[in-house]
């Protein structure tokens, strides 16, 4: 049986985990180096996050033919895997605009975003598929 999804969720649980760390920083004194670690943590959790999800649903049967994280979160909503997809969807927006920008002005203000909302969602799919691992 293929277990491809577990794998996938272990690396999911590893990438977020120093993410909680946002918790006791004061985002206003950290180096922009900091930031930018902060940021490339976020784009891998937000990666293994809906690839983890489609390997889920493929596992539970459903057909996935449109690969990319919009379409993959929207199918994931569709089938009540998670809900909040317009925050979900946001979440994807903020990670492409930080792929295509070295910004810091763009990264202050979107570090707070993943630290009071993005974060949340992200242990909320986490501890959705752990009772499925378990």
């Amino acid at each position: 049986m293929d277990i491809r999804w577990k794998q996938r969720f272990d690396n999911y649980q590893n990438a977020i985990k120093p993410l909680h760390e946002l918790k006791t920083f004061d985002i206003n004194i950290l180096s922009f180096l900091v930031k930018e670690g902060i940021i490339r943590r976020f784009k891998n959790s937000l990666d293994l996050a809906w690839k983890t999800l489609k390997d889920k649903m493929e596992f539970d049967g459903l057909l996935i033919d449109q690969i990319s994280p919009k379409m993959v979160m929207k199918k994931a909503y569709h089938h009540q895997y998670i809900d909040e997809i317009d925050l979900w969807l946001a979440m994807i927006n903020d990670r492409n605009i930080l792929s295509h920008t070295y910004n810091e002005k763009v990264v202050k203000q979107i570090i707070p975003i993943i630290k009071r909302q993005y974060l949340p969602l992200l242990d909320k799919l986490h501890e959705a598929l752990l009772k499925d691992v378990e």
